[in-house]
């Protein structure tokens, strides 16, 4: 399958002349932050049987995550998917459209992220526990060593127990 790689100016461009850009990041994060043209398809449905429809050899299709990462790992499975549309993927994803101007629908009323929550609560776990080993008790050192050990399990293993906490929290429940 083929595919090309286009600037989100191009992307942009694309769209207006009736591309159809898809966002295949997951549903919080579309929630939260995305562009106001980008239909979701986040790519765990793609695995669970999701699809783009019916598209024709004259459709242009275009793809996009938040960098641009997901999209390029996933370049074939997507291209295969839009056959035979024309595909694109859309470099640096919304990250960089945010970056050359263009506009994003943003509703800070939804929750973060799912990893940038385990990053600030990882982050601020291992900091207090810097702190107060210095200040209080070396024994609080152990708390900055658990959430290393947590993490690398993460990534060893693909369970994340903080992701897991973090999930079950009320802000992160879905509103009905």
């Amino acid at each position: 399958m083929t595919f090309k790689h286009i600037s989100p100016g191009d992307a942009s461009e694309l769209v207006s002349q009736g591309a159809i850009l898809f966002d295949i990041r997951e549903p919080a994060d579309y929630a939260r932050e995305h562009i106001a043209t980008a239909k979701l398809l986040p790519l765990s449905a793609l695995d669970h049987g999701a699809d783009v429809g019916k598209l024709s050899a004259q459709d242009t299709v275009i793809f996009h995550c938040q960098s641009g990462v997901r999209s390029a790992q996933n370049a074939e499975k997507l291209a295969s998917m839009a056959a035979p549309a024309i595909v694109c993927l859309m470099e640096g994803g919304i990250n960089a459209w945010k970056q050359q101007g263009l506009a994003v629908v943003t509703d800070r009323s939804q929750p973060l992220p799912m990893m940038r929550q385990v990053q600030v609560a990882a982050g601020s776990l291992v900091l207090i526990g810097v702190i107060l080993g210095y200040i209080a008790t070396p024994g609080w050192f152990l708390l900055s060593g658990l959430v290393g050990a947590g993490l690398l399990f993460a990534g060893v293993s693909g369970y994340c127990g903080m992701a897991t906490l973090l999930a079950k929290m009320p802000w992160n429940r879905p509103q009905h």
